[in-house]
């Protein structure tokens, strides 16, 4: 087994390895002068089962392209199988046709994983299921709800929970990490104004008393939680956490989130977290140990599902 990475989570990639106890995979990733990716992998694949770690998180593009090129690299050098671990898929939000004249980009960037060699998809949280239907090569699908589970434990909340989807479309994550926690459910029924901005109408479930969490898969610019969070206090939740698997975070959030009734927000590693966008109210927790044991059980031709089946049931 060879574990290869490209530059989008470096750390990660090495967190990986480390719980795997090997090294990781020698490979050139850099930028030729006018700015093309440029790669070469610097140990022989030939015959191996080799693992691509490379998160798609932004720049989406450019972290794309390394993955694409990664890959073509491996299979022109002959391996026994290639598995891209994408701990978090970008492009997955673009997975239907909602408007007229527009792309299916999630089924585009299936389908140049494909083409470019990728034998095998392992990824995490993805944002539509239905992403899973768009290969027509095998995909495992990891949760990251015991993790956020583990550090919540660590924190020893008391027994007064209540999951909290932030919208109607995160019912059945939501209801997921509800049995999880063993806590009860609710939900906040919104409607947005405009895709930057969301306008929140009521909350389906009892809160008064309760300390909220929050579970969403992605958090980019961050105004669902924070009007979420702003419904919760209204309706008299003691204390608000938020657990999103995945820190897009894009610009201004880190300010929106610091002005928020959030206590804190807890998110994992599966994309890097900058200085600049670091806060007190930010915990990161890591997914490497859940990675490292799903990766060394494909590797050992073993069902992975004993890491997520009590999850999705």
């Amino acid at each position: 087994m060879l574990v290869f990475s490209g530059n989008a989570n470096l750390a990660l990639a090495k967190k990986i390895c480390k719980h795997l106890g090997i090294r990781l995979g020698k490979a050139l990733v850099g930028r030729f002068s006018d700015g093309e990716v440029r790669v070469k992998i610097e140990e022989n694949v030939r015959g191996k089962d080799v693992f691509l770690i490379q998160p798609t998180s932004p720049p989406v593009n450019e972290n794309l392209m390394e993955l694409l090129i990664i890959l073509d690299a491996l299979k022109r050098a002959s391996p026994k199988r290639i598995t891209a671990v994408i701990p978090y898929f970008g492009y997955a939000r673009q997975d239907r046709k909602d408007q007229p004249r527009v792309p299916i980009t999630a089924k585009l960037v299936a389908n140049l994983l494909t083409v470019a060699g990728a034998n095998r998809i392992l990824t995490l949280d993805l944002h539509a299921g239905q992403v899973q239907g768009f290969f027509d090569i095998p995909l495992d699908h990891l949760y990251a709800v015991n993790v956020f589970l583990d550090y919540f434990k660590k924190v020893k909340l008391d027994n007064n929970l209540v999951v909290v989807s932030p919208d109607v479309g995160g019912i059945k994550m939501a209801r997921a990490y509800a049995k999880r926690f063993r806590a009860s459910l609710a939900i906040v029924d919104k409607r947005r104004n405009s895709p930057e901005s969301t306008e929140v109408m009521h909350i389906l479930g009892e809160v008064k008393g309760k300390n909220a969490i929050l579970v969403d898969d992605i958090i980019a610019t961050g105004s669902s939680l924070v009007e979420a969070a702003k419904a919760l206090k209204i309706a008299k939740a003691k204390r608000i956490y938020a657990c999103v698997t995945h820190g897009v975070l894009s610009a201004n959030v880190i300010q929106k989130l610091e002005d928020s009734f959030i206590d804190f927000l807890v998110i994992t590693d599966s994309i890097p977290l900058p200085k600049e966008k670091q806060s007190k109210k930010i915990k990161v927790v890591s997914v490497s140990k859940l990675f490292a044991e799903a990766i060394k059980r494909i590797h050992q031709e073993k069902s992975i599902s004993i890491l997520f089946d009590s999850i999705r049931s």
